[in-house]
Parts: C-alpha cells; sequence; structure tokens
C-alpha cells in the first residue's frame, strides 16, 4: 500500500481543481443554492462530456472509465474545497454503488451508462421519518403487482430527491429488503423540497402513492448490498469532508497572516497559533483515515466495513472543528452572512449527520471489530 498518489492521480487532481476554480466559484455557490434545483445543468453535462467524473469508478463495460475508488476520492476531496453544488454525491457515491451492488446484470447494463455519461441524475431513498440508517427504519413498503410491484410509503432527506430522474428506493417486502428503481416522473410520486440548514445540498421528501418500480436483483437479502453501498458512500463523504476542512484551515492561515491587531498579524499571537496548529493536526490525520479508507474501498478490502466507519467518524468531527476554528479565527467577519466561513460550517454540520453522526459510527466500529 502507498499512500502518495500517481502522477496520473495528480494530474487528475489538477484538472479536476481547474475546472472547478472556473465553473464553482463561491459567487456561483451562492446563486445556486438560492435556486430549486441546486445545479446548473450545463456544468453538469461538462462533467460528464469533457472530464467522464460522472463515470469514473463505474467498470468500461457498463460505459464508464473503470477508475479506482482511490481516483474517486481525489475528485471529491476538491469538490468538497468548492462547495460544488451538483447532484455527484447522491449519483455515483449512492445510487451508482447501489446499482453495482444490487448484483442485478441487466440493471447495470440499463442505468449504469446513463449515469456514466450524465444524462441521468440518480439519488438513493433511505431514510423515512426516523432518520435511521440501518434496515430496521425502513417502513415503506414494496406489493408484487403483475410483473412489476408498487410502494406505498414515503422517504426523507433524500439527497437530489427533487430533481432526480431516477430513484433508486429501499422498501420492505414480504420477504425482505430489497432495492427497487423509480422513474422521476413515475406516477403517484410526488417531491417536496425540504428546507435544510445547508442550502448548498438539496434533500426532499418523496410520497409514493401506489407508485410502480422495478425490483433490482432478489426480494430479499439487500441488507447486505445496502451495508457496501452505504460504507462506500461514507468513504466518499469522508473524501469530501477532508477537502472542506483544508479549504477552512487555508482561510484561517491565509487570514491570520494579514490581519493587523494591536500593530502585528493575529498569526502571531500563541492563541491564534494554537488553533492553526490544531486544525492542522486534525485535517492531516483525517486525510490518512480517509486515504486509507479510499484504498480499502478501491481494494475490496475485508477492512473497508471497519475502516470506512473510522473515517467517517473521524472525518465529521475534524471538519465541524475546523469550520468552528475558522469562524472564531476570523473574528466578527466570520459571523456575517457576507463571509464564506457559514457556508462551510453548515455544509460540515450536513455532513456530519448525513450517513450517521459520529457516535452511531463508532457504535457501529465497536460491533464490527467485535467489542
Amino acid at each position: 500500500m502507498n499512500f502518495a498518489f500517481s502522477e496520473e492521480q495528480e494530474e487528475l487532481r489538477k484538472s479536476v481543481r481547474r475546472f472547478l476554480d472556473d465553473k464553482s466559484p463561491v459567487t456561483e455557490v451562492r446563486r445556486l443554492m438560492e435556486t430549486q434545483e441546486g445545479y446548473d445543468p450545463a456544468v453538469w453535462s461538462q462533467m460528464g462530456n469533457q472530464l467522464g467524473l460522472q463515470g469514473l469508478t463505474i467498470p468500461e463495460e457498463y460505459g464508464g472509465s473503470g477508475y479506482t475508488y482511490v481516483e474517486l476520492i481525489v475528485v471529491l476531496e476538491e469538490m468538497g474545497k468548492s462547495l460544488l453544488c451538483a447532484p455527484y454525491f447522491s449519483t455515483v457515491a449512492l445510487a451508482a454503488n447501489a446499482i453495482l451492488a444490487a448484483g442485478d446484470d441487466a440493471a447495470k447494463k440499463e442505468l449504469l451508462p446513463g449515469i456514466a455519461s450524465g444524462e441521468t441524475i440518480a439519488t438513493l431513498a433511505l431514510t423515512e421519518d426516523n432518520g435511521r440508517w440501518d434496515v430496521e427504519g425502513i417502513q415503506l413498503k414494496a406489493t408484487k403487482s403483475g410483473d412489476g410491484y408498487t410502494l406505498d410509503g414515503h422517504k426523507m432527506f433524500v439527497i437530489d430527491g427533487g430533481i432526480a430522474n431516477l430513484i433508486i428506493v429501499v422498501a420492505r417486502t414480504d420477504s425482505g429488503i430489497a432495492f427497487f428503481s423509480v422513474e422521476g416522473d413515475a406516477s403517484g410520486l410526488t417531491r417536496k423540497n425540504l428546507s435544510t440548514m445547508d442550502q448548498t445540498r438539496k434533500q426532499a421528501r418523496l410520497e409514493f402513492a401506489n407508485t410502480p418500480a422495478r425490483l433490482l436483483g432478489s426480494e430479499s437479502g439487500a441488507e447486505a448490498a445496502l451495508t457496501k453501498t452505504l460504507d462506500l458512500a461514507a468513504v466518499a463523504l469522508a473524501a469530501e469532508q477532508v477537502g472542506g476542512a483544508q479549504r477552512c484551515l487555508d482561510m484561517s492561515v491565509e487570514y491570520a497572516k494579514v490581519r493587523i491587531q494591536f500593530g502585528r498579524p493575529i498569526g502571531s499571537f500563541q492563541a491564534i497559533k494554537h488553533k492553526c496548529a490544531d486544525m492542522l493536526l486534525e485535517v492531516e490525520s483525517a486525510k490518512s483515515a480517509a486515504y486509507y479508507a479510499g484504498w480499502a474501498a478501491a481494494e475490496d478490502s475485508d477492512e473497508l466495513p471497519v475502516v470506512a466507519s473510522l473515517a467517517k467518524a473521524y472525518c465529521s468531527e475534524a471538519y465541524f472543528h475546523a469550520a468552528a476554528e475558522n469562524i472564531q479565527i476570523h473574528g466578527g467577519i466570520g459571523f456575517t452572512w457576507e463571509h464564506d466561513a457559514h457556508l462551510y460550517f453548515k455544509r460540515a454540520k450536513s455532513s456530519e449527520l448525513l450517513l450517521g453522526d459520529p457516535t452511531y459510527h463508532r457504535e457501529l466500529l465497536a460491533q464490527r471489530i467485535g467489542i
């Protein structure tokens, strides 16, 4: 195992960085977060057609590039730095992983090429009003109806659920837990955008009323596939959190160099030095956790369940602490709407809770290592 990125991976990072600097400056982030859709279709299309980002980890036989999870965490780290407003995480880290994990070859051939090309915006609908991220929280019912199935119930906190034209739904059948695909314009499906703290990542409530759905895989036994999907998504989110935390550290250090107080830069004061040093330690440790988890995902290692929860717990806390300290170091200006610090603070808090908070993942980690 080598923690150093290859020359090709570093070139990927640079190309993504240049693209995001051009297409996702903070002015554009602020514009898009005020819209209903929350993304720019032209930029989304460029991501798929020019950079091939949506198909990065999708196998070549399904229209993707066939790269590993290491390349994906490189991309997501840069997206986290820019607070990219696009349905990338929901489409690639959630929906595509769910389709691949479901083990339905026909569905892979039909659904994945559209995701890889950028034509399809997809998401995973799992959580309900109880907010649980495990199978016990799933109440939405799937009923056999002729050659297909219908869904009745609702899903909450569905990322990009308001704009997705493909929804992978986790539902309960008479036999157990299963994955289903639902078209965005299916009958009986109604969607409502939710008011959330983090305006850069849209969430929605989805209502299903006798909504036609296609079974992915078998009627039962999807627990293992769902667990794999959530572990891979946790690794992806950890990488995104690392990018955001690094950006908060960079903002803090830059401000500490130029803000003059009592005739000297505030970075010369011991209290500010301590804050920046602590942030640096946490950010570098978070990188180690996320990168190791990315390697485990790329190798499909037996360690993945353990390191996924470890990375999600640690990176969540590191990002939130960095975002909070960034505001403190900036002082009064850091609390204002005009400054960008609050955008990272809100994303950090939202991401901390997404896929389960640090306490949940530490409990999961303890169970997985047999404590």
